[in-house]
């Protein structure tokens, strides 16, 4: 008996090695191979754009995290983008942007988001600059999320000029920081006909798990470089995600849960910068079933905003709920 349990503790002990090693050298591993861009890098343009943009334009502006695209197998989540696509086309948005959308992922069985969207919405360009890539995140309930390869989607009929990938702080310790989020914002040119002015897009998708001072910094960074844009003489519109109250929202419109919601100070963006929402209907629901206005769009003062709406999809594709706004380039 007392060589049965010596044995059986040598055993363990040899697991218990065997699996300390193991998720060792899994972390050397994720060390050595985590996603570190730069802060600003050129992302590639494809597809084929139907119009130039003029001052004067009307454009319709759409913003929807897809969020995964919500699916429990391959055939939802066909049958969920395809119903993102009908949206987007119903709807004649003339710029589309989309966050976390998967690229190669386990989670949405390594099906290709990205080129299922930009297939489905025709007669656009895109653009997509990653912000979430891992080989294996050990994280996750009910069980580790997986290889990641994740980010940000943008569509527009206009002619691109340029567009670029421009980091967020993200504020990740390690090893957390190794398989976390690296928020960027996807910036995207075109070039105002008759004129040495630019249309500037911005694409976000702010940190979502901060005490809000990572939010906050990256909203800060946002504002700055927006006022840059537009000091230059250029219009600005961002859209996305910002994982927080703007200030345009009703605070007390819905239930917020328990931890209630991150509020953005105005004090970063001031003088005519119009804050684009529509609070009648939730943008986002949460896991415990609360309900948030966390999405939306940012506008410079040289445009008129005459209409932001929700389009209420009772999240049948996501957990978000898109937003359409309707945007004119003052002359």
């Amino acid at each position: 008996m007392k060589k049965f349990i010596k044995g059986f503790f040598r055993l363990l002990l040899i697991l218990v090695l065997i699996a300390v090693i193991g998720a060792g050298a899994g972390l050397v591993y994720l060390t050595v191979t985590e996603f570190s861009p730069e802060n600003t890098e050129t992302i590639d343009v494809h597809g084929t754009p139907t119009i130039n943009v003029s001052a004067g334009d009307k454009l319709n502006v759409m913003t929807y995290n897809i969020s995964k695209a919500s699916c429990a197998s391959a055939e939802e989540l066909n049958s969920n983008i395809a119903s993102i696509v009908k949206l987007n086309v119903d709807n004649y948005a003339h710029v589309s942007f989309f966050q976390e959308v998967d690229i190669d992922s386990g989670r949405t069985f390594s099906i290709d988001e990205a080129s299922l969207l930009s297939n489905g919405i025709y007669g656009r360009t895109n653009a997509a600059a990653r912000d979430y890539v891992c080989s294996f995140v050990p994280a996750g309930s009910p069980e580790p999320v997986g290889k990641i390869d994740s980010g940000e989607l943008s569509m527009t009929r206009f002619n691109v000029d340029s567009a670029e990938r421009v980091a967020l702080t993200n504020g990740g310790s390690w090893p957390v920081g190794i398989w976390s989020r690296k928020p960027c914002l996807l910036v995207e040119r075109s070039k105002i006909e008759d004129s040495n002015k630019e249309l500037v897009m911005i694409n976000l998708c702010f940190t979502s798990s901060d005490d809000g001072d990572i939010r906050q910094t990256q909203y800060k960074e946002l504002c700055e470089f927006m006022q840059m844009e537009f000091a230059k003489g250029n219009y600005v519109i961002a859209g996305g995600d910002f994982s927080s109250l703007l200030p345009s929202v009703s605070k007390s419109k819905f239930d917020h849960g328990s931890g209630g919601l991150y509020e953005i100070s105005t004090s970063n963006l001031t003088g005519g910068w119009k804050y684009c929402t529509d609070d009648s209907t939730p943008t986002y629901r949460a896991p415990d079933g609360s309900e948030y206005v966390i999405d939306g769009f940012i506008t410079s003062p040289n445009t008129i905003v005459s209409d932001t709406r929700t389009i209420d999809t009772e999240f049948k594709y996501s957990d978000h709920n898109p937003v359409l706004t309707e945007i004119t380039l003052v002359k």
